[in-house]
């Protein structure tokens, strides 16, 4: 098919059928016309109606055949299609709003939408697969509504009724807990403080936000002779004959009905997340310790404050200052890698970026580089570290992800960010936060490392309560010599500097999640064979929340939901599990293994990791080239096994392989590092990759004026959220 070419900015593309339209990019899908998404809009409500028409759907509705033509009719008169024009949409198509934003929301909002544009914005932003989930979600919202009573939809909004989360913890409401909140800016030892305490008790421990800092814990306590277990999602290391050996878990996984006398909740300022935030407020609310020490940012007291109040507990505040001064650097290295320093850290955002840099600044300056990122398996991360920390190693300069803004003990003297932006989850670029900037930059100047002095004390911090105290930040005699947070280049340095320089902004609201139980009952209102998305979503609409909370984001639910569906005799427990997994998108054959898993668990069996064809242990017999598809295929096997990890601790008589999976995982691990460090890499790619930054920024500016402009002229009054 020969296409015409576009100008940039034009508000039309080549006339195109649905199947066409699959393969365009985001930005070409919002350059299509209003008038041809309104004919693409309309070709899949009659794709969707005639789906409908099968017995099972129908049946699933709870329909006749003879229903569904003015059901389907009415529910395009109440949408109103016209892309002139604004309608307000009924409530049931409220979870347009939830599946394509993050953002929480309030618990009352019935925000009105105009159908077309929040159609229009599912397209540009998830295409047609999307597209017709949205629909068919808004359809059967629709018969929902219209074929439920009015008492029972009083009993649903009494179940979606999260206003009292702390309830959700009746065992942790009858202990007496002390909270111990530990704030202050990056390298101010309040976490160390905290850990001084877990040491001490008897029983405690210890939950963070990544799986190499409960690895660093879990080292660190056992190193000191308190017998510690690590719990991550997708590993366990338990001792075998003590009884009350302490805990190194990552945040989701912290366990919530044990007695304890200490827990220590790292990077509590998280609890604000739009996706991860729930973790932290089951952690805080729910850990059974004497003793909780959150420890975080400043922005989080006035939350934690009110919080506790709620919950009627004592509140500490231990307020620290920096250890050693700071400075954001008078210019960039203007990318120039000579300029590099020893001591120098430069992060970047993706597993590739780091080793094409790594290669890159051997390869120009002669000086050795030490990587650190998440993936890598704690042992090599910590050589690495090491190797780095140790001023006679030959190891000068640290190639690392924003991981080291997690508390890795490292002896940077400059932060370097190679770049200001980085992927999301469904990737596209976003912009480093304010929190993101200064966390990985506040780790230029760390005070203390492995090869300093680690028999003298930090001093301690001070400590008051919420109770009229009057709190006086500490005072330390930080070392001369500063830390410095630059760019590599010119485009970003003022970015930096600007965050650096900004107030923190503080955390309103805690993130939930609905319990497990109150989705079990939720569902137990619709049909059988309901989808579990909608179930989700729908219960996300009616939700009644505490202005103290927000909701989490679920898209990655939904998608998960969504892709299980078609599987018979899963239970909503094993569907709410599956829903959980931690899933990297965009790696290619991950849907397919995920629903090969699925089916083990709705058959009960068949888990053994030899039996999986979908997940591809071939790929092993295969030699190891510097490849980009062998690459793909090696992050496709890895993924997979993480997933059959994952869901080897939570179904342990389906998926009997965890040894197996294990051992293949540190083979496939070793063989990308191998692929990775082999790569050649394109020496000019950074500077097109800058210079590319430049131009879409400049273009993304430009779309939103341009889109602002539009939207100012058709619909003065209504304007899309």
């Amino acid at each position: 098919m020969r296409l015409r070419k576009v100008p940039i900015g034009s508000r039309d593309v080549p006339k195109r059928s649905g199947q066409d339209v699959v393969a365009l990019s985001t930005t070409l899908r919002e350059n299509i016309k209003p008038s041809k998404v309104k004919h693409l809009i309309d070709e899949r409500l009659a794709a969707l109606e005639a789906s409908l028409t099968e017995t099972h759907s129908l049946q699933t509705l709870g329909l006749g055949h003879g229903d569904l033509g003015i059901f389907f009719a009415n529910f395009k008169a109440n949408i109103a299609l016209d892309p002139t024009c604004s309608h307000t949409l009924p409530n049931s198509f409220a979870t347009i709003s939830t599946s394509t934003t993050s953002a929480p929301r309030s618990s009352k909002a019935k925000t009105s939408f105009d159908a077309f544009r929040a159609f229009r914005r599912v397209f540009v932003e998830k295409g047609l697969q999307g597209l017709d989930l949205e629909l068919k979600h808004a359809f059967i919202g629709f018969v929902a509504d219209s074929k439920t009573s009015k008492p029972i939809l009083e009993k649903q909004a009494k179940i979606a009724d999260l206003r009292y989360p702390f309830e959700w913890f009746p065992a942790t409401r009858a202990k007496r807990r002390t909270i111990h909140l530990h704030v202050g800016p990056t390298n101010s030892g309040k976490t160390y403080h905290a850990l001084k305490r877990l040491e001490q008790a008897r029983t405690g421990l210890y939950a963070g936000p990544l799986r190499l800092l409960a690895h660093e814990i879990y080292t660190r306590l056992n190193a000191k002779g308190k017998p510690c277990n690590l719990i991550t999602g997708e590993e366990k290391r338990i001792i075998e004959g003590v009884k009350n050996a302490m805990v190194s878990c990552t945040v989701e996984m912290t366990p919530i009905n044990v007695d304890l006398d200490v827990a220590v909740i790292d990077e509590i300022q998280m609890i604000g997340s739009p996706e991860r935030g729930w973790a932290w407020t089951q952690a805080f609310l729910g850990v059974k310790a004497k003793e909780v020490h959150l420890c975080g940012e400043e922005r989080v007291t006035p939350l934690i404050q009110r919080l506790a109040t709620l919950m009627g507990e004592s509140l500490k505040i231990h307020r620290y200052s920096r250890l050693s001064p700071l400075e954001v650097g008078n210019e960039s290295l203007k990318g120039n890698l000579h300029a590099l320093e020893k001591g120098d850290c430069i992060v970047l955002f993706s597993r590739v970026g780091i080793h094409a840099m790594k290669k890159e600044i051997e390869g120009k300056t002669g000086k050795r580089c030490a990587v650190v990122y998440g993936r890598l398996p704690p042992e090599t991360r910590a050589q690495q570290a090491r190797l780095f920390n140790d001023p006679d190693s030959g190891y000068d300069i640290l190639v690392a992800s924003d991981a080291i803004g997690m508390g890795l003990n490292l002896s940077i003297k400059r932060i370097i960010f190679e770049t200001t932006q980085k992927r999301t989850r469904s990737g596209g670029l976003c912009a480093l936060t304010i929190s993101e900037i200064k966390q990985i930059g506040g780790r230029a100047g760390r005070y203390r490392t492995a090869h300093d002095d680690v028999k003298s004390s930090i001093p301690a911090a001070s400590s008051g309560s919420n109770e009229g105290s009057t709190e006086v930040e500490s005072s330390v005699t930080p070392r001369p010599s500063a830390g410095v947070v630059i760019s590599l280049e010119d485009f970003d340095l003022s970015v930096i500097r600007k965050a650096m320089e900004s107030e923190d902004i503080p955390i309103a609201s805690a993130g939930i999640l609905p319990p497990a139980a109150v989705v079990h009952q939720f569902k137990s209102f619709f049909p059988p064979d309901t989808p579990f998305s909608f179930i989700l979503l729908r219960l996300q609409e009616i939700s009644r929340l505490n202005p103290l909370f927000h909701l989490c984001d679920i898209s990655e639910q939904v998608t998960i939901a969504d892709l299980i569906e078609p599987i018979r005799n899963l239970s909503v427990g094993d569907r709410m599990v599956i829903c959980s997994a931690p899933l990297s998108r965009g790696v290619e054959g991950l849907p397919e293994i995920l629903q090969a898993l699925a089916r083990r668990i709705a058959n009960q069996g068949g888990g053994s990791l030899s039996d999986i064809e979908e997940i591809p242990l071939e790929v092993l017999d295969k030699p190891v080239t510097a490849e980009k598809t062998y690459l793909s295929s090696l992050e496709t096997l890895h993924t997979g096994l993480a997933l059959y990890l994952w869901l080897s601790y939570r179904f342990e008589g389906v998926f009997t392989s965890r040894p197996l999976a294990f051992h293949v995982k540190e083979i496939v691990e070793q063989n990308i590092d191998k692929v990775l460090s082999e790569m050649s890499y394109d020496p000019n790619a950074r500077s097109v990759r800058a210079q590319k930054r430049i131009q879409d920024t400049i273009s993304k500016l430009k779309a939103e004026y341009r889109d602002k402009a539009v939207e100012d002229q058709e619909h003065p009054k209504y304007r899309l959220s």
